[in-house]
């Protein structure tokens, strides 16, 4: 079993920045990739951005020039760094991650709780 807990949302004016973290927990496991997904109101899940474990990264078309995931391997810990923020950009973002169980010999996909972003003036 893993454990995602995220932190780092909040309100923030548009045009500013927020940082999210996640950091997984458990044992016996390794990580494949971590990314970030968001849902706004009335709308479906959406991917933000994804980083495997070799390191790399995909994002939604919309976000990649803003937005950039990063990952502290030691701490199994990914980031997600919000530049220039936009009233659309409010949403509640999950952290996700999938990981390979050694004691299952699979891999498996978790899901953080969620962290609230809200973009307003």
């Amino acid at each position: 079993q893993v454990q995602l807990v995220e932190s780092g949302g909040g309100l923030v004016q548009p045009g500013g920045s927020l940082r999210l973290s996640c950091a997984a927990s458990g044992s016996d496991f390794r990580i494949n990739a971590m990314g970030w997904y968001r849902q706004a109101p009335g709308k479906e899940r959406e991917l933000v951005a994804v980083i495997t474990n070799g390191g790399g990264t995909n994002y939604a078309d919309s976000m990649k020039d803003r937005f950039t995931i990063s990952r502290d391997s030691a701490k199994n810990t990914v980031y997600l760094q919000m530049n220039s923020l936009k009233p659309e950009d409010k949403a509640v973002y999950h952290c996700n991650t999938e990981v390979l169980l050694y004691n299952k010999a699979r891999s498996y996909v978790y899901w953080g709780q969620g962290t609230q972003v809200i973009v307003s003036s």
